[in-house]
Formats: structure tokens, C-alpha cells, sequence
């Protein structure tokens, strides 16, 4: 087979031929100067869709969500976060190496949630010894976990009750929204902010928006600016996010297909627990296994897959098909048969 077939991450998704198409024909000026027709018409989408008053593109989930916590938070305010959220480990540090903004991590529970009351203990008091506790962020989804809506207007409460502003990273939002099949509004509606990545499931080559009040958004674009992400004819990048929220979001429930079909099958070889199945995302645990050999086995037969100690993460995306799964699962079956 020479397809490489990529599990490893749904930031893989290369664009389609009608995606570099738009991209090809697309209007552009310069954004800097706010005369890119193709950023202004993604930033309008992007608010009319969340129904935010104003949006901001970013080159990255990463930037849109520092760019969301300098804007919210000054120098030795806190923010509440979860201890495995991307935003806290896997985004460099940014908000403190950048902002001098302070970190306060707590364990995510089992449903990809923050418990309201452990986040409750965490808010500092008003005194000169303690940072000033000033923003919570949730990640939805979290390891392919949907946060319950009824869940987030709770935090919406909860975050209102305590004078604290909410962030969400919304990375995978859109795979949420396929889950409950609901509305982008109504999770947008529990939040102060929400970054929204592009370039992940939806298959766009870079980008994310950055949604809030239009104050909000003024803030974050200077900010944007001040890490050199003032971008000059970005409208290119910006109509292939414009083409994949057009015509991208309905097919992420093929991905979840995918996903579940392959927990399953997988779940019947005896080496094998599924951990978790959730949206677009299977996270594996193997029993008396080296991963490293299941790694480059499945690598050999030309599938990338990820994974650390004794646990794999499989990510499905547009760019997997129903009939690679088959195969995936047919060399899974193969590998732990010879194992034998």
C-alpha cells in the first residue's frame, strides 16, 4: 500500500484541490492595514457564526490563545487552567514567559471537565501575598472529550458569581458541535473569548480565529501586531478557512465514524484496552507490549502512529478513509497474531 496513512495528529490534513482553488482566486490587499477583503470577510463569518461582536485571525491556535490571555489578563494576574490543557502544557509557556501572567493548573477530571468546586479553592484571595486570580480556561474537546453544554453555562455562572473572566480554547469546538448537534452559538454564548483552530480537523493549512467583544478583539490585535503576527496578503490562508467552514464541518462526523469503528475492532484483540473513545480521538492502552515495536511495525506498513510508554493516541481526520481504518485494523490484527 503507498498511501501513508497519518493517525498521528489531524493537523496532518493536506487541502483539497478545491480548497487551493478558493486559496488561488482569492481577493487579498493588505491586513495590516485592515484592506485584506478575504481576512475581513473570514473575521465576519467567524463573529456572525459564534455571534460575537468582532474576530480575529491568527496564524495559529497557539497565538490566538496567548493572544486571548494577554488581552485579558495584566502582568501577575492568574489564570485557572486544567494541568494537561494545551494552553498550560504544550503552548511554551507563553502566557508566562511573554505576559508574566501566572498559571494555576489543576487535574482534569475523568469527563475532560474542571471540577467547579476544586476550581473554587483555587481562586486566591484579595491580598497582596497571592497573584490576582483572573480568568479560568476550559479546552473543549479535551483528549477527543465533549464538554456537556449544560456543563459550560454552569461555568458561565459560576465564572460570573466569582467576577472571573472564561476562556475557551476551542481547538476542536467544531467537533463538539457535531457531537451534540447543536449550535457554535450556544457554547460561544457561555464565553468570554474563544480561539477556534482551522487547521486541524476542518483541514485548513493555517489558521485560527480568535472571537470576542470588539474591545476584546482591538486589544488582541495590537497584541497580535506586537508578536510580528500583523500579516500582509494572509487573505490566501484566510479563504482556505473561509472554503473549510463552508464545506468541511458536516464531514467531521465521517471522522468520528472512523474512530469508533476502529475502537471497536481494535477492543477484541486480547493486548488491547481502548481507554477512551470520544469524538475523533482513541486513546489505546497494550498489555504486556512494546509500543516502540507496534511504532515501527505499523510505521513499516506505512501507517504513522503515536505513542508513549504503554499508551497510544489514534486521531481520525478527513483525510482517512473508511477503507484505510480496514487496514489499520487488518495490520493491528497481523502485528499481535505474529506476536504470538
Amino acid at each position: 500500500m503507498n498511501k501513508i496513512i497519518e493517525l498521528r495528529s489531524d493537523t496532518f490534513t493536506m487541502p483539497s484541490k478545491q480548497m487551493k482553488d478558493y486559496m488561488f482566486n482569492a481577493q487579498v490587499g493588505d491586513d495590516v492595514y485592515g484592506e485584506d477583503p478575504s481576512v475581513n470577510a473570514l473575521e465576519e463569518k467567524v463573529a456572525r457564526l459564534t455571534n460575537k461582536e468582532s474576530a480575529l485571525f491568527a496564524t495559529s491556535g497557539t497565538q490566538a490563545n496567548l493572544l486571548a490571555m494577554l488581552s485579558h489578563c495584566q502582568r501577575g494576574e492568574e489564570y485557572i487552567c486544567g494541568q494537561d490543557s494545551h494552553i498550560f502544557k504544550y503552548e511554551g509557556g507563553g502566557s508566562s514567559v511573554l505576559g508574566g501572567i501566572v498559571a494555576q493548573p489543576i487535574e482534569f477530571e475523568i469527563d475532560g471537565t474542571l471540577d467547579l468546586n476544586k476550581v473554587n479553592k483555587k481562586i486566591k484571595p484579595d491580598d497582596f501575598h497571592f497573584a490576582m486570580t483572573k480568568l479560568l480556561c476550559l479546552e473543549n474537546t479535551h483528549d477527543g472529550k465533549v464538554l456537556p453544554l449544560s456543563y459550560l453555562q454552569e461555568a458561565r455562572k459560576f465564572t460570573h458569581d466569582k467576577n472571573l473572566l472564561l476562556h475557551l480554547d476551542g481547538a476542536r469546538v467544531f467537533n463538539a458541535v457535531i457531537d451534540l448537534d447543536i449550535d457554535i452559538k450556544d457554547i460561544s454564548a457561555c464565553f468570554d473569548s474563544m480561539s477556534i483552530c482551522i487547521s486541524k480537523g476542518l483541514g485548513a493549512p493555517v489558521g485560527s480565529v480568535l472571537v470576542g467583544s470588539k474591545e476584546f478583539i482591538n486589544k488582541a490585535r495590537r497584541y497580535r501586531k506586537m508578536l510580528g503576527g500583523g500579516l500582509r496578503q494572509s487573505g490566501y490562508l484566510a479563504a482556505a478557512c473561509s472554503y473549510a467552514l463552508d464545506n468541511n464541518i458536516k464531514d467531521l462526523q465521517i471522522d468520528h465514524q472512523n474512530a469508533k469503528k476502529l475502537a471497536l475492532e481494535l477492543e477484541k484483540i486480547n493486548q488491547i484496552k481502548i481507554l477512551s473513545n470520544d469524538t475523533n480521538m482513541v486513546f489505546i492502552e497494550l498489555k504486556d507490549t512494546n509500543v516502540d515495536l507496534l511504532i515501527n511495525y505499523l510505521k513499516n506498513k506505512g501507517i504513522n502512529i503515536s505513542g508513549t510508554y504503554d499508551e497510544l493516541r489514534v486521531v481520525t481526520h478527513r483525510d482517512v478513509t473508511s477503507e484505510d481504518i480496514d487496514y489499520v485494523i487488518e495490520l493491528f490484527k497481523e502485528f499481535f497474531k505474529n506476536k504470538l
